[in-house]
């Protein structure tokens, strides 16, 4: 498959690292509005760079597309009215109409639209996904210090996305009700945010997501009946209790580290999309995921304005 990187900054130049290098594709070239930016990493990836997405769109079968998030819709749609598989990193639009748009025109024309929701490619979410069967409570907290990038849209948009998609894709019910706070505290927008979701089946999610932290902390929590389960998503590490009860003896609690199997969840993604860009299948994070996701984050959104 040819393939092109669009937008090599802080996340694009992994793509083009990993493109580069990954079985079944050829990195045609990578794209940046920086033409130095551009013919660094074109250099390092071993492919040559250009300045303008458009000369792509006869030169390659796939796409990624790693631009601030405002230009996504303005760079992906081209591609996708090619019929051009595309990748866009999350947030995958600027808005749920623009979301609508890139999966329409997917739809028209066939092609292959995936979202980049990285942490679903996590081996640790991977490991406890078959094992979250009826989760009542959740917790999450993912902080992180202070970044030099993503400051166009807010922790909601930029950091609590992931995990927002991660809970769609375990509880598999309807968000019945929101409870969300937000602050501005170095930025105009939300630096840290706490949004409290109620689904239809019951479960509890309690998600904090900081971007003005000193440590970085990326983990997630689930309870149910019977048995709990905790994932370290950065040391890609799941733990694994369960209540176990014997007939005449006084129940026990049983459990510890579940096995791994370590790998790069970029890397995971990259290979996901590539594959489903051959066969014409399709991607694990589809368009209509990525667009659950935007949708929660913006509902999120939505109530923290009212509450302010």
């Amino acid at each position: 498959m040819r393939v092109g990187v669009i937008g090599v900054g802080h996340l694009g130049k992994h793509h083009a690292r990993i493109l580069s290098g990954l079985q079944g594709a050829r990195l045609t070239a990578v794209v940046d509005v920086l033409p130095g930016r551009a013919a660094e990493i074109a250099a390092a990836a071993g492919t040559r760079p250009m300045a303008d997405s458009r000369g792509l769109l006869d030169e390659v079968d796939a796409v990624t597309v790693a631009v601030p998030t405002a230009l996504h819709r303005e760079v992906a749609l081209p591609f996708l009215e090619r019929g051009i598989a595309v990748l866009v990193e999350k947030p995958m639009a600027q808005s749920l109409a623009e979301a609508d748009e890139l999966i329409a025109a997917a739809r028209a024309s066939g092609a292959v639209l995936a979202v980049g929701h990285t942490e679903r490619f996590n081996p640790a979410v991977s490991a406890v996904l078959p094992l979250v069967t009826s989760p009542r409570f959740i917790e999450v907290h993912r902080l992180g210090v202070f970044p030099e990038r993503s400051l166009d849209i807010d922790v909601v948009f930029d950091l609590m996305i992931h995990d927002l998609d991660v809970i769609l894709a375990m509880v598999r019910s309807e968000v019945a009700s929101i409870e969300a706070v937000g602050v501005p505290v170095l930025t105009p927008r939300y630096d840290i945010a706490n949004a409290r979701l109620r689904f239809a089946s019951g479960c509890i999610a309690n998600v904090t997501a900081s971007r003005i932290s000193r440590d970085r902390v990326r983990k997630i929590r689930f309870f149910q009946p019977d048995s709990y389960l905790s994932i370290d998503y950065a040391a890609q590490e799941v733990e694994g209790w369960r209540l176990v009860r014997r007939d005449g003896a006084r129940p026990s609690i049983e459990g510890g580290a579940i096995p791994v199997e370590r790998d790069e969840p970029l890397r995971r993604e990259l290979a996901d999309f590539v594959r489903a860009a051959r066969d014409r299948s399709m991607p694990l994070v589809n368009g209509e995921a990525g667009r659950r996701a935007l949708e929660l984050a913006t509902r999120i959104a939505e109530k923290m304005e009212s509450v302010v």
